[in-house]
């Protein structure tokens, strides 16, 4: 599939808009004036600001999601995979904090579409840490597989931690080893 060049110009300026201005300070003029091309380009690509907002945030996650599954080798220890998740979770966000801020913070004004973003969003994540366990490792010590609402709490959690973090001034990076601690902890075998 060849990529619209006009439409990932409008993506890239409304991600540059949302770093310097915040998403609901925004207009589709700033998103036009920044991707450099015009107005009715714009509304050929999408309905509104919102919609593009929408498409953003979903190609943000999905190649999130992707680089998250590739930087996990199946064949090593769990506690090392659980690691290697946390570290390239962290790596993405570190490469686009102030998006993966505003999916957290500004969708819920969506309304109906933040919370169908939100949802099938989450599901993804939700099936991405389901399908890591399900390899002989993780089996060894959860033969059930993670539960999707342990999976949410985990997600939940560090969607939220990293969000203060960057809000606060830190960096992603700055919560690496509690993420990856409190992350093994709620993925350890029950018992433990």
């Amino acid at each position: 599939m060849t990529r619209d060049p006009y439409r990932q110009r409008l993506l890239d300026g409304l991600a540059e808009s949302i770093v310097e201005i915040g998403y609901l300070d925004t207009t589709v003029a700033d998103i036009v004036r920044r991707a450099r091309t015009s107005r009715r380009t714009f509304y050929e690509h999408f309905a509104g600001k919102e919609e593009c907002f929408v498409a953003l945030l979903t190609e943000a996650n999905t190649a999130m999601i992707s680089e998250i599954a590739a930087s996990v080798d199946p064949t090593a220890p769990w506690r090392v995979q659980v690691r290697q998740a946390v570290e390239a979770w962290i790596g993405c966000a570190e490469s686009q904090p102030g998006i993966v801020v505003s999916w957290i913070r500004d969708v819920p004004a969506l309304g109906v579409s933040g919370r169908t973003l939100t949802r099938d969003l989450m599901a993804a994540f939700t099936d991405m840490v389901q399908t890591l366990v399900m390899t002989e490792r993780w089996r060894a010590i959860r033969p059930d597989g993670v539960p999707r609402q342990l999976a949410i709490v985990l997600l939940g959690g560090l969607r939220e931690l990293i969000a203060t973090t960057v809000e606060e001034g830190g960096h992603p990076a700055d919560i690496t080893e509690v993420a990856v601690s409190a992350s093994i902890a709620l993925l350890a075998p029950p018992g433990n």
